[in-house]
């Protein structure tokens, strides 16, 4: 492929409800621009895009990829992103980087759950936009049912440039109502017809929607329109170019990718409508020729090593050339420039302002990252990932896959910045957490075929406390004669209660007149804190407590450090029970976004969740966001129930706020459950 200028390249990321054809749109583009010559089908494995053999096996596509194509003389970047929600952060890089989007919706369904969420990420980057709608060859669908929901959920500025010719399996071509122009489809290719009479009316309809939205741009069209004239096709294919440009008009096209309709003239559009990569955005003044590119996607292979896909956004960058990552303060050495497709790569000798490609083996360079020059460096803004919303605990299998396991969790972060991994200093377990369930899942299924580590998940520990209600007072004495030097240590401790959420600890001397010797007071205090880490419920570590040592005996030859730690141990063992131990749960603050049409289901669900609602706040577009408290134990699986309740509609973000005491009877069970773990491990053990 040839190297072409800015002013002749688009972007343009594919984005829609999950199963509506993107990546089939994408296939068949490749096929009829000569890309490549078979067309791919993402339902029989054969894609020539989704080629990882989990998206093989589960027919979907779960990251992005970036497949170049030329049409009309013009370089066209389709990047093809998934549509399942668990796999936004994907969606989220591709637009970050596109200059417009083409959303898909079937004429089955018209928009879906996950149309709506891709419009408000396309609305968010004010990126222009054609809708595409598909499937018209199916049985039960209906260009103007879809049309009416798109009008519905996103205005007046959607409007038809298209009008199919005919309908399900007589679906046969398409009505370019701003070119005047009536087309059938040859093998993909479209041959010009004569417009069918029957479709004046529609046509006329459509035409008005269109002309009322374009003429937004122009005050002269305006007031010709208003005037009752009739634009001409030419002035009305300028006015709508200067519309999408500036998110005033989104047409909507039709077609069918099964059979091959519309493609051609969706790729026509995406020429003639969308931007050039030319017209975005200064990255800074003053930047000249000087580099900047973005790192927006990172793929780890175990043969090929770490590939790196960038958009050059300033400059131009050569192979075997060096670039400098501002936010390591290290510079790269570029090897090969590659375009990839699928499986296929493409070595090219440059990547000018404007333009995508990859490079593989960069040490220190990962996604959000920007490429620059050393006398000039520089860091853009990165690409914003979701909050984890699932998290779980994760063991190696065997030894074998616990000595790999670090370094492939490393190369999963890697690839996919929305996974986190922490571990848990408590039980000493690592915890991912990611998107959703399935987006956790699949990542481990991925972990093991590519890095050969097998895993075990295991139900998120919850950090319980305890801690006491009231005061209490107690003696602890340690005295063990064995024969010559013995040992010898009593301690009078005082217990009581600090205020919740303030000091977790605190150890007060209070002793007068030598009862206790300064240098035992050490381990009086290490065996209280000890006492405390192991806890008396349930063997959770104590917290908000206030220990005073009021008093003691010592014994000039027997007594020591380690006596007085025993002592202090056996002390808070008497005085604890007496103290009204109680268990304290984490509480999480969560803040829930959903269509206020969810508002009852969510509010009746957070209550038996134990939750509270602190407050409401109205958005724009008709959504809600609820602030409230949960315990922690009733949230760890709720990223699948608010996706249930809403239809995927609701998202939310969840962070440790405080402790609260446990209720009696949820006390008692969880109590119940520490004991039944623990007999299980000791009879594990013999």
């Amino acid at each position: 492929m040839k190297v072409f200028s800015s002013d002749r390249i688009r972007n343009v990321a594919l984005i829609a409800h999950g199963g509506s054809g993107k990546t089939s749109l994408a296939d068949a583009a490749l096929f009829n621009s000569g890309a490549v010559t078979r067309i791919g089908r993402v339902d029989d494995g054969s894609s020539v895009i989704d080629t990882d053999p989990d998206e093989v096996k589960r027919h979907m596509s779960i990251s992005l990829k970036v497949v170049p194509l030329e049409w009309q003389d013009t370089k066209i970047n389709i990047i093809d992103t998934p549509g399942f929600a668990d796999f936004v952060a994907e969606v989220q890089s591709g637009l970050r980087v596109a200059d417009g989007a083409v959303l898909l919706v079937t004429a089955e369904k018209g928009v879906e759950v996950g149309t709506e969420g891709m419009w408000r990420f396309a609305e968010e980057r004010h990126l222009p936009r054609i809708v595409f709608v598909t499937k018209l060859d199916r049985e039960n669908t209906s260009f103007d049912r879809a049309v009416t929901s798109l009008r519905e959920h996103f205005g007046k500025r959607v409007a038809p440039l298209h009008v199919p010719i005919g309908s399900e399996a007589n679906f046969q071509g398409i009505v370019d109502i701003c070119a005047n122009q009536a087309y059938s489809f040859e093998n993909g290719k479209a041959v010009p017809i004569a417009i069918p009479a029957d479709l004046a009316d529609t046509i006329a309809t459509y035409r008005e929607q269109l002309t009322e939205a374009a003429v937004e741009t122009d005050d002269e069209l305006m007031l010709r329109y208003l005037d009752g004239e009739t634009i001409d096709p030419g002035e009305l294919c300028i006015a709508v170019r200067t519309a999408v440009a500036q998110g005033l008009v989104v047409p909507v096209l039709a077609g069918s990718i099964s059979k091959n309709i519309g493609v051609t003239t969706l790729l026509d559009a995406i020429v003639t409508y969308f931007p050039a990569a030319s017209q975005t955005p200064a990255v800074e003044p003053g930047l000249n020729g000087h580099l900047a590119a973005l790192v927006f996607k990172t793929t780890v292979d175990p043969q090929r090593g770490q590939i790196t896909t960038f958009r050059v956004y300033n400059g131009t960058l050569k192979s075997d050339a060096h670039a400098w990552n501002a936010r390591t303060g290290t510079d790269e050495r570029i090897g090969q420039l590659l375009l990839v497709r699928g499986k296929q790569q493409e070595v090219v000798p440059e990547v000018p302002a404007g333009d995508i490609a990859s490079t593989v083996k960069l040490t220190n360079t990962h996604t959000g990252d920007t490429l620059s020059s050393k006398d000039h460096p520089l860091q853009m803004e990165g690409v914003h990932f979701p909050l984890p919303a699932f998290t779980t605990a994760i063991a190696a299998k065997g030894k074998g896959d616990l000595d790999k396991l670090s370094i492939a969790l490393t190369r999963v972060v890697e690839e996919d910045p929305s996974i986190h991994v922490a571990r848990d200093a408590e039980t000493a377990e690592t915890l991912i957490s990611g998107v959703g369930e399935e987006h956790v899942t699949i990542t481990l299924e991925r972990m093991q075929r590519k890095f050969g580590v097998e895993v075990e998940k295991h139900e998120l520990h919850v950090p319980y406390r305890e801690t006491i209600r009231k005061p209490a007072k107690a003696n602890g004495r340690f005295k063990r004669q064995s024969g010559g030097h013995g040992q010898f240590g009593d301690v009078t401790l005082e217990l009581e209660p600090l205020g919740m959420g303030g000091e977790e600890f605190v150890f007060e001397n209070k002793i007068v007149g030598g009862v206790v010797p300064r240098e035992y007071v050490p381990g009086v205090e290490k065996g209280v804190r000890e006492a405390l880490k192991k806890g008396f419920i349930a063997g959770y570590p104590m917290l908000y407590v206030k220990v005073a040592l009021t008093d003691g005996k010592y014994h000039p030859v027997d007594s020591s450090s380690q006596a007085f730690e025993v002592a202090a141990s056996y002390g808070m063992q008497e005085a604890v029970p007496n103290a009204g131990p109680v268990l304290l749960e984490p509480v999480m603050h969560v803040e829930i976004t959903i269509p206020e049409t969810y508002m009852g289901d969510v509010s009746s669900d957070l209550s038996t969740r134990r939750g509270r609602i602190a407050g409401i706040e109205t958005l724009d577009g008709g959504y809600q966001r609820i602030s409230a408290s949960a315990p922690m134990a009733e949230m760890l699986h709720y990223a699948t129930a608010l996706r249930s309740i809403t239809q995927g509609r609701g998202t939310f973000a969840m962070t440790p706020d405080h402790y609260e005491e446990v209720p009696a009877a949820i006390q008692q069970g969880i109590v119940e459950a520490v004991k039944e773990a623990q007999a299980a491990f000791a009879v594990s053990r013999h």
